[in-house]
């Protein structure tokens, strides 16, 4: 398998115009679907099997993953929403998909999951007035000012880079 780019590695452009929103938004939206494909029909030990070169997540992990971002997304909304100098602060070392066990759990219950809080984040960002998208607020790990349209070009970039992942780790069986 090739491995996706490490993530806290990557290097961001936020020069596109505020006007992608819309596109942005169907991509946040379709993502669940697109987790759903790539784990369809898999084998469950497959699924919770970690790599063995580093011993991280399983493909299963790194799906758990995607749904315990969302509350983190959704704050960062809302600190565009109240105009916060700085967004949310994540934590970097991923605790709670840590100690989730999200490989104890059944794969429907973390796309459910995931489909929920996905489809709760993008009602929201779908129904924000076109002007916020321009508002921008400090990342706290880039260091940068991140208009609300980077916000959401950053968590689907974040959804690519793990659903990379799962099907490398699924295709790798």
């Amino acid at each position: 398998m090739n491995p996706a780019p490490i993530w806290f590695e990557r290097k961001f452009d936020f020069t596109f115009p505020v006007e992608q929103h819309p596109n942005l938004c169907a991509r946040l939206r379709g993502t669940p679907a697109r987790l759903e494909e790539i784990v369809r029909g898999a084998d469950g030990d497959v699924l919770v099997r970690k790599p063995r070169e580093n011993d991280k997540w399983s493909a299963q992990e790194h799906a758990g993953h995607l749904a315990d971002l969302e509350p983190l997304w959704m704050a960062r909304v809302d600190d565009y929403l109240k105009e916060a100098s700085e967004l949310t602060v994540a934590d970097l070392t991923n605790r709670k998909t840590s100690e989730a066990q999200h490989n104890l759990r059944p794969i429907e219950e973390i796309l459910a999951e995931f489909r929920s809080a996905r489809s709760r984040l993008a009602s929201r960002v779908e129904n924000i007035d076109p002007a916020i998208f321009a508002r921008a607020a400090l990342h706290p790990r880039l260091k940068t000012p991140m208009r609300l349209v980077d916000h959401l070009y950053f968590v689907a970039e974040h959804d690519d880079h793990h659903l990379a992942y799962i099907w490398g780790l699924i295709k790798a069986g």
